[in-house]
């Protein structure tokens, strides 16, 4: 006999109301933001390939952002960590000034040239905007509890909306938070809050005629969805694990030489504001050193018909180290004190690394830039099953395996290093002996102290 236990239900009833609400409040106002800022990206890609002596005033562009965040930004200076920290243990808040600055500091670095993503932007504008809704007498009522689900609901709703991928930033709002650990007592109102900031982000940005990149893959597109396991080719699946290493070690290089090149750049540089200065020549020199700008900007599209994230798709469409000239512009561009995000340069790593890694183990170039595209990404944040779900959401769900192989060894192959410093390790990959719940900024000064 089945017994139902309606005081529960309508527990969950008021539950499930109230983060409708919350939730869906947040992700009106992140996706809101969202649109402002990509539509500011758009103007400001455009501008820049319309006059390419904007490039010479990176360094200028360097100083002001610099400036702008020694005089009114050294509480948010530490970007996606402090949200995530706020998120694991509560402080002062994010406080809000966070999202006009990074907003501001972005496009400024994209109208300039420099080599940056947009997820970091999205992800602190998220955190800011919900922090500040928590502080507002209207939901002073919210305890400790909500609070830190507000902030969760905050890095979905940023995600979502920045990427057009609402299932993907719920997920990645709640793995990123710990290594291999991830808690649901957040699901519901991160994903209310991811699809509302997706629908209305692409509300406004259908307004202003913009829209997300979309990407085909005709060999994902040549097998019947409902024969994957029996059409699973063993042969190719062992290409993707071999490619998944390389992509693995790639996230890898990527989040340890941006620490690296940061760590540098403070160590014989003490005044902030001169950093991304020094930073704005030395990309002006590696643009000139290799003869192309293929590598500043988002890079998505390439109006020069140069290297783009796009062309990795197509044979021929990358060279060789057209990922490792990325890593490097990105690395410089975000080590010197240069604003902007990690995860489309990562795209572009991965597709132009996946473009190489086809060519020389004989597989389908847009499948294998496809895997590349979501591999790195898993790598370097530690969220294989989000990049997975990232891989269906962008380029359809006929070949999931391969998808998930790449992402899952990459993963693993890029150990406890992360763009993420404030993200904890929930289970050890491999070392058993790693304190529990430990920051990968604790990791790295304890492999320190031991050599």
């Amino acid at each position: 006999m089945i017994r139902l236990n309606f005081k529960d239900h309508i527990s969950l009833g008021k539950y499930v109301l109230k983060w409708s609400m919350l939730a869906g409040l947040v992700g009106l106002l992140v996706g809101s933001a969202c649109a402002l800022f990509l539509w500011s990206l758009h103007e400001a890609t455009d501008t820049r390939h319309a006059n390419p002596w904007l490039l010479f005033l990176l360094p200028v562009g360097g100083l002001a952002i610099g400036a702008m965040y020694q005089w009114l930004g050294k509480t948010v200076e530490a970007g996606n960590n402090l949200v995530m920290d706020e998120i694991h243990e509560a402080g002062g808040g994010v406080p809000a000034r966070m999202a006009p600055l990074v907003l501001i500091g972005t496009v400024a670095t994209h109208l300039f040239g420099g080599s940056a993503g947009r997820e970091g932007t999205a992800i602190q504008m998220g955190g800011a905007i919900a922090s500040a809704m928590t502080r507002s007498p209207l939901l002073r009522w919210l305890n400790q509890p909500d609070v830190r689900t507000m902030l969760i609901c905050g890095v979905a709703a940023g995600f979502g909306g920045v990427f057009g991928t609402p299932l993907t930033g719920a997920v990645f709002a709640l793995e990123v938070l710990a290594i291999g650990r991830m808690s649901y007592d957040a699901l519901i109102p991160c994903l209310i809050a991811s699809v509302v900031s997706d629908w209305a982000c692409q509300l406004f940005l259908t307004w202003a005629h913009i829209s997300h990149q979309t990407y085909f893959v005709p060999s994902m597109h040549a097998v019947d969805p409902s024969g994957l396991i029996a059409h699973l080719d063993w042969l190719l699946l062992l290409k993707v694990m071999i490619a998944g290493v390389a992509f693995g070690l790639a996230s890898m290089c990527f989040a340890e030489l941006t620490h690296g090149i940061g760590k540098v750049f403070k160590k014989f540089i003490k005044v902030p504001m001169i950093r991304p200065f020094i930073g704005g020549f030395l990309v002006i020199g590696m643009v000139y050193l290799l003869g192309t700008r293929d590598y500043l900007g988002l890079g998505v599209t390439n109006p020069d018909g140069g290297v783009s994230i796009v062309s990795c798709f197509t044979d021929g469409g990358a060279t060789p180290l057209s990922w490792w000239w990325k890593l490097l512009f990105t690395a410089v561009t975000l080590g010197a004190g240069f604003k902007g995000g990690e995860v489309t340069p990562l795209f572009f790593i991965g597709a132009a690394l996946g473009n190489t890694c086809a060519w020389v183990l004989g597989a389908p170039v847009d499948l294998f830039a496809a895997i590349g595209f979501v591999a790195v990404f898993a790598g370097a944040t530690n969220t294989p099953l989000a990049c997975t779900i990232m891989g269906i959401e962008l380029f359809g769900p006929q070949h999931v395996v391969y998808l998930a192989a790449g992402c899952f060894i990459a993963y693993l192959f890029s150990g406890h290093s992360g763009i993420y410093l404030s993200q904890r390790i929930g289970t050890p990959k491999l070392d058993k002996d790693l304190p529990e719940l430990a920051s990968l900024r604790h990791v790295r000064e304890m492999k320190k102290k031991s050599k």
